[in-house]
Protein backbone atom coordinates (compact mmCIF):
# COMPACT_ATOMS: atom_id res chain seq x y z
CA UNK A 1 0.00 0.00 0.00
CA UNK A 2 1.07 3.26 -0.60
CA UNK A 3 0.40 6.92 0.53
CA UNK A 4 2.09 10.65 -1.44
CA UNK A 5 1.30 12.48 1.60
CA UNK A 6 2.72 16.14 2.91
CA UNK A 7 2.92 17.47 6.61
CA UNK A 8 -0.80 18.73 6.37
CA UNK A 9 -2.14 15.19 5.64
CA UNK A 10 -0.22 13.39 8.65
CA UNK A 11 -3.60 12.66 10.48
CA UNK A 12 -5.29 10.88 7.62
CA UNK A 13 -1.94 9.17 7.05
CA UNK A 14 -2.07 7.94 10.12
CA UNK A 15 -5.37 7.09 10.52
CA UNK A 16 -4.83 4.91 7.35
CA UNK A 17 -1.65 3.39 8.90
CA UNK A 18 -3.70 2.09 12.12
CA UNK A 19 -6.86 0.94 10.35
CA UNK A 20 -4.63 -1.11 7.87
CA UNK A 21 -1.44 -2.59 9.96
CA UNK A 22 -1.99 -6.13 11.11
CA UNK A 23 0.61 -5.48 13.65
CA UNK A 24 1.56 -3.28 16.12
CA UNK A 25 5.40 -3.00 15.86
CA UNK A 26 5.72 -0.90 13.39
CA UNK A 27 9.38 -0.22 11.57
CA UNK A 28 10.25 2.76 9.82
CA UNK A 29 12.97 2.82 7.00
CA UNK A 30 13.63 6.54 5.80
CA UNK A 31 16.82 8.70 5.56
CA UNK A 32 17.52 11.16 8.01
CA UNK A 33 15.17 14.08 7.68
CA UNK A 34 12.41 12.31 6.00
CA UNK A 35 9.17 12.94 9.15
CA UNK A 36 9.92 9.55 10.91
CA UNK A 37 9.68 10.77 14.37
CA UNK A 38 6.56 13.76 12.81
CA UNK A 39 4.69 10.84 11.64
CA UNK A 40 5.23 8.94 14.89
CA UNK A 41 4.39 11.95 16.77
CA UNK A 42 1.04 11.92 14.66
CA UNK A 43 0.23 8.32 15.18
CA UNK A 44 0.63 8.28 19.06
CA UNK A 45 -1.65 11.45 18.99
CA UNK A 46 -4.13 9.35 16.60
CA UNK A 47 -3.70 6.35 19.56
CA UNK A 48 -5.26 8.35 22.14
CA UNK A 49 -1.95 9.61 23.36
CA UNK A 50 -1.22 13.29 24.07
CA UNK A 51 2.31 12.87 25.55
CA UNK A 52 5.06 15.30 24.03
CA UNK A 53 6.64 13.07 21.30
CA UNK A 54 10.58 13.28 20.54
CA UNK A 55 12.95 10.94 18.97
CA UNK A 56 14.94 9.51 21.77
CA UNK A 57 17.93 9.36 19.85
CA UNK A 58 20.19 9.71 23.10
CA UNK A 59 18.40 7.66 25.27
CA UNK A 60 17.46 4.68 22.75
CA UNK A 61 13.62 4.85 24.04
CA UNK A 62 10.86 6.71 25.44
CA UNK A 63 7.67 5.50 26.68
CA UNK A 64 4.04 6.92 25.94
CA UNK A 65 1.01 6.90 27.73
CA UNK A 66 -2.79 7.35 26.74
CA UNK A 67 -4.86 9.54 28.51
CA UNK A 68 -6.19 7.35 30.62
CA UNK A 69 -2.92 6.79 32.01
CA UNK A 70 -2.58 3.03 30.34
CA UNK A 71 0.60 2.36 28.51
CA UNK A 72 0.69 2.74 25.06
CA UNK A 73 4.24 2.15 23.68
CA UNK A 74 7.31 2.48 23.42
CA UNK A 75 9.33 4.92 20.45
CA UNK A 76 13.05 3.46 19.79
CA UNK A 77 15.55 5.30 18.06
CA UNK A 78 18.65 2.78 17.25
CA UNK A 79 20.21 5.37 15.35
CA UNK A 80 23.29 5.44 17.39
CA UNK A 81 23.53 1.37 18.04
CA UNK A 82 27.14 -0.18 17.13
CA UNK A 83 25.51 -3.21 17.43
CA UNK A 84 22.48 -5.38 17.64
CA UNK A 85 23.96 -7.21 21.41
CA UNK A 86 23.49 -3.93 22.90
CA UNK A 87 19.75 -3.54 21.83
CA UNK A 88 19.51 -6.93 23.26
CA UNK A 89 21.24 -5.71 26.53
CA UNK A 90 18.90 -2.63 26.92
CA UNK A 91 15.77 -5.42 27.28
CA UNK A 92 14.39 -5.26 23.49
CA UNK A 93 13.05 -8.55 23.61
CA UNK A 94 10.91 -7.44 26.94
CA UNK A 95 9.40 -4.53 25.03
CA UNK A 96 8.70 -6.43 21.61
CA UNK A 97 6.43 -9.12 23.89
CA UNK A 98 4.92 -6.49 25.94
CA UNK A 99 1.60 -6.39 23.60
CA UNK A 100 1.93 -3.02 23.37
CA UNK A 101 2.73 -0.53 20.43
CA UNK A 102 6.16 -0.29 19.12
CA UNK A 103 7.40 2.61 17.22
CA UNK A 104 11.05 1.68 15.80
CA UNK A 105 13.36 4.40 13.83
CA UNK A 106 16.63 2.94 12.18
CA UNK A 107 15.75 -0.75 12.12
CA UNK A 108 18.16 -1.59 9.66
CA UNK A 109 20.61 -1.44 12.87
CA UNK A 110 18.77 -4.55 14.13
CA UNK A 111 17.71 -6.52 11.13
CA UNK A 112 17.84 -10.47 13.10
CA UNK A 113 16.01 -8.79 16.09
CA UNK A 114 12.87 -7.90 14.44
CA UNK A 115 9.67 -9.93 15.08
CA UNK A 116 8.27 -11.71 12.12
CA UNK A 117 4.85 -9.87 12.19
CA UNK A 118 6.51 -6.09 12.02
CA UNK A 119 4.63 -3.76 9.78
CA UNK A 120 8.09 -1.94 7.56
CA UNK A 121 6.82 1.83 6.49
CA UNK A 122 9.54 2.91 4.02
CA UNK A 123 9.44 6.85 3.90
CA UNK A 124 10.76 8.53 0.55
CA UNK A 125 11.30 12.41 0.32
CA UNK A 126 10.13 13.36 -2.78
CA UNK A 127 10.42 17.42 -2.76
CA UNK A 128 10.84 19.80 0.23
CA UNK A 129 7.24 19.10 0.69
CA UNK A 130 5.92 15.36 -0.79
CA UNK A 131 6.33 12.10 0.92
CA UNK A 132 5.99 8.47 -0.32
CA UNK A 133 5.09 5.97 2.35
CA UNK A 134 5.24 2.53 1.80
CA UNK A 135 3.61 -0.08 4.21
CA UNK A 136 4.59 -4.01 3.40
Amino acid sequence: MEFIYTERELKDIAQQIIKSTNSKTLAFYAPMGAGKTTLIKALIKELGSNDNVSSPTFGLVNEYALDSGELLGYHFDFYRLDDEEEAMDMGLDDYLESGNWIFMEWPEKIPSLLPSDVQNIKIEILDEEKRKLTLS
